[in-house]
């Protein structure tokens, strides 16, 4: 009882006035199989996070991308955890390191289903039930794991301020999966610039184009532009390394200037396909795909989460479609502020507005089957700075996907990890829009008024922090101690925050 009570005081959070009282009670719930499933006793355990946690025998326990969910709220509650978890990776590059040399490139490969070695364990057939056939699996091109691996690396350290575990373990891995991501790029002399054929994206139901007998999708725009990202934050890291730590790695991994002048090149030159009036298309040629008669299926089947079973029994496939099983392109702006987005994309060389956002997000949500607990996750996010509303509602349905087990059957396999985790991160980074970059805790609240008054408690470089939104004004508490100031930005102000002060913001 009292590990519980110790395990709570890291996750304090109140929601005093909401109007739909089931939301405190399931997002403690969700906090509670995080815990039990990633707590402290964890640190040291050389574990990762399992996909359907430790509550059931789907996906036989191997690790994906969760993490990209998971540790957004660890980093600002349970740092230590965090770190091990990265460092559970870090444990894992050798074997990252021959799988990309296997495929015939360079630096560390993820696997996308990984077992407890580090190799892939991604099922090469799967069983369509509705038809019974067996059938060929190449999920295992979403390389994209790797670009999750270095981003939460990232922004662990920007969270913790951890230089021991930067220069340890976390830049090794950053170099690695952007050498990869570089060896997997090839100039297109054509369009002058550097493309990424033959993977598959987030959304998993697109495996290959029409009638065309190779595995694999070209120009995955999420791939891409995460590329782009990862290549100049790779570059960033060796500049935040002391010496002789900035020369000693690179040397170490055989790292040359050439190499690096090639990532500079590419992290200005990645293609990014688009269409229509300045929609990001979800890859090369997505376009040229038919629309689905989504009414026809909704009044046949009823429940098309699972559309590429549906067209597959029917002697059909996603492949032909605009369809998704989750986010994709949209995933862009779950990890992507308006502002970053459009900062990668100009560094691309790409004049593109964050005005097409709102028509981007439309767009593709009109062309997803929900197929994942993700989605209802992402979908949260991605309309909150537009239309509250529709966020909010978004956000509830996300906590009903395993207490309500809205995928029927699937949460009795194990609980959906990532989802449960994403919906608190809704709460902290979206709806109360605390994010931490540039030494700066960042409060940017688009808060829901029928969520009520929020009281969220925090770990932020050391300091225990209270933030309590209630309409538009936002307070900021450290508990007393012994760090260091540090700065906390809202509202378009910047203010040093002490140890047992309190700082107040107004629009």
């Amino acid at each position: 009882m009292l590990a519980w009570e110790q395990l709570w005081a890291h996750f304090p959070i109140e929601l005093d006035g909401a109007e739909d009282d089931r939301v405190l009670p399931v997002l403690r719930l969700h906090i509670f199989h995080l815990l039990q499933t990633t707590g402290p006793d964890a640190v040291g355990l050389d574990a990762g996070v399992p996909a359907r946690g430790l509550h059931g025998e789907a996906y036989r326990g191997h690790v994906f991308w969760d993490e990209m969910f998971v540790l957004p709220v660890l980093n600002l509650r349970l740092p230590e955890v965090s770190r091990s978890l990265l460092e559970y990776r870090y444990y894992r590059l050798p074997a990252a390191r021959r799988a990309a040399l296997g495929a015939g490139h360079l630096g560390a490969m993820d696997p996308w289903q990984s077992g407890s070695d580090g190799t892939e364990q991604s099922a090469l057939v799967h069983l369509n039930p509705q038809s019974g056939r067996w059938l060929p699996d190449t999920t295992y091109l979403q390389r994209h794991v790797g670009i999750a691996v270095a981003y939460n690396v990232w922004h662990y350290y920007q969270a913790s301020g951890d230089q021991d575990f930067l220069d340890r373990y976390g830049a090794e891995i950053i170099l690695e999966v952007a050498r990869f991501f570089a060896s997997t790029a090839a100039y297109d002399r054509q369009l002058d610039r550097y493309v990424i054929r033959g993977v598959v994206g987030p959304d998993e139901f697109h495996t290959g184009y029409p009638d065309s007998p190779g595995a694999g999708i070209d120009d995955n725009a999420y791939t891409n532009v995460m590329t782009a990202w990862l290549l100049t934050r790779a570059l960033d890291v060796l500049d935040l390394l002391p010496d002789p730590r900035r020369t000693e790695l690179p040397a170490t991994l055989g790292l040359t200037a050439t190499e690096l002048e090639r990532w500079e090149h590419i992290s200005r030159r990645m293609f990014v396909p688009f269409h229509g009036n300045g929609i990001i298309s979800q890859f090369e040629g997505y376009e040229e795909l038919e629309e689905l008669d989504w009414e026809d299926y909704y009044a046949r089947y009823g429940n098309i989460r699972r559309l590429d079973r549906i067209l597959e029994a029917e002697g059909d496939s996603p492949n032909r479609y605009k369809v998704s099983k989750q986010a994709d392109v949209l995933m862009l702006f779950y990890l992507q502020s308006p502002s970053e987005l459009g900062t990668l994309l100009h560094r691309l060389g790409y004049n593109w507005s964050p005005d097409r956002i709102p028509d981007t997000i439309t767009y593709y949500l009109a062309r997803i089957s929900n197929g994942s607990a993700l989605s209802t996750v992402v979908h949260s996010w991605v309309p909150a700075r537009a239309n509250r509303g529709k966020a909010l509602d978004e956000f509830i349905d996300a906590l009903r996907s395993d207490v309500a087990d809205v995928q029927g059957g699937t949460t009795a396999e194990g609980i959906h990890l990532a989802a449960m985790a994403g919906t608190i991160d809704v709460l902290q980074r979206c709806f109360a829009g605390v994010e931490t970059h540039g030494d700066i805790l960042w409060l940017d609240p688009y808060w829901p008024r029928r969520l009520g008054m929020l009281k969220l408690g925090i770990t932020y470089r050391g300091h225990n922090v209270t933030v309590t939104i209630a309409d538009h004004t936002v307070r900021v508490s450290s508990a007393p101690g012994t760090r260091a100031p540090v700065k906390i930005g809202c509202h378009r102000q910047i203010r040093e925050l002490s140890n047992g002060q309190t700082i107040e913001f107004t629009p």
